[in-house]
């Protein structure tokens, strides 16, 4: 049987957009089974609190559970390695942060990279860290906390929530920067390290405001200063450590991605959702009841800052 010319044509094109096909309607099927999202900073660090709050979303608004794992270690390498490990499909995401960008450089020897194996997704928050003490301290204020450590060299102890993380980095940045000898007690997360700081174990911690914005406000935990540009609109009689220690900033951010090759159509899906869900009033509130402030991105936006924020922190 001879095909017409204009027959063969249509076959021709119709097999072309066979896959493009497959493609979208793989992304209108998606999810149709559990999302696992991976988290590595364990319970309670704002990491941990926006992956929650983001899975809860999107799985009302998709239908399937947006599940969230913790597995913490390596300050957020154990949880990368594993995403960037998995099935490019979807159906495993990882909450991106701040200690990523500095672990591209911090370590030496890491199985993956992260700027070429996680695909940018989403922006999730901006966020401030902040600088927390025991009450029972002597130090009432940043610059007396400064002077403390000063006529104390050495025999003050800060609480590190993952070595290689943004509270780390802001720690080391700032004891740099003020000239003082204070001693890092690594933690496998936030929460083993405010029960210690609460009991006085140890004596101060940087951390990611929105993880502790509760001991704050129940009194449990003093906050002397918060790490970013200015004041926090959530605390906005906690100084900035800029005010006293000049050109510091320290302030973090929190992100979705994906393993490499994860369908465009899919991220898009997700990005969109997610972006959603960052406009609505209801949870735009509880983000910034956190204090922090919604980071609303396109994929390629994300990944142009997890790529600048490479950039930024290799050179410290």
């Amino acid at each position: 049987m001879t095909l017409s010319r204009r027959r063969f044509l249509h076959l021709v094109a119709t097999a072309a957009a066979l896959p493009a096909f497959s493609r979208y309607a793989r992304a209108q099927a998606y999810p149709a089974r559990p999302v696992r999202v991976l988290e590595g900073f364990g319970s309670g660090s704002s990491a941990d609190l926006a992956a929650r709050l983001i899975g809860h979303w999107l799985s009302e608004r998709l239908g399937q559970h947006f599940v969230i794992e913790n597995r913490p270690g390596a300050g957020s390498n154990v949880a990368t390695e594993a995403v960037v490990r998995a099935a490019p499909d979807g159906y495993t995401l990882l909450t991106c942060v701040t200690a990523n960008a500095i672990n591209a450089t911090l370590y030496e020897k890491l199985n993956f990279n992260f700027i070429r194996d996680i695909a940018a997704v989403a922006g999730l928050l901006r966020m401030s860290l902040v600088v927390l003490v025991n009450p029972s301290l002597a130090a009432k204020t940043l610059p007396e906390f400064i002077a403390y450590a000063k006529a104390h060299p050495g025999k003050v102890n800060i609480a590190v929530p993952g070595n290689g993380s943004g509270p780390h980095v802001a720690g080391e940045l700032f004891k740099m920067m003020a000239g003082i000898n204070i001693v890092n007690v690594p933690y496998r997360g936030p929460a083993p390290a405010f029960t210690d700081l609460i009991s006085g174990q140890v004596q101060g911690m940087f951390v990611a405001l929105p993880a502790a914005i509760g001991y704050i406000r129940a009194g449990e935990l003093r906050a002397l200063a918060a790490t970013g540009a200015s004041r926090s609109s959530e605390l906005p009689d906690v100084p900035a450590v800029a005010e006293f220690v000049q050109a510091y900033e320290a302030s973090g951010w929190i992100g979705i991605g994906a393993p490499k090759g994860t369908p465009a159509a899919i991220i898009e899906k997700l990005n969109s959702n997610i972006t959603a869900g960052l406009a609505d009033p209801q949870l735009e509130a509880r983000i910034k009841g956190l204090g922090a402030d919604p980071m609303p991105m396109t994929p390629a936006q994300f990944g142009a800052l997890m790529g600048d924020e490479t950039e930024k922190w290799a050179k410290w």
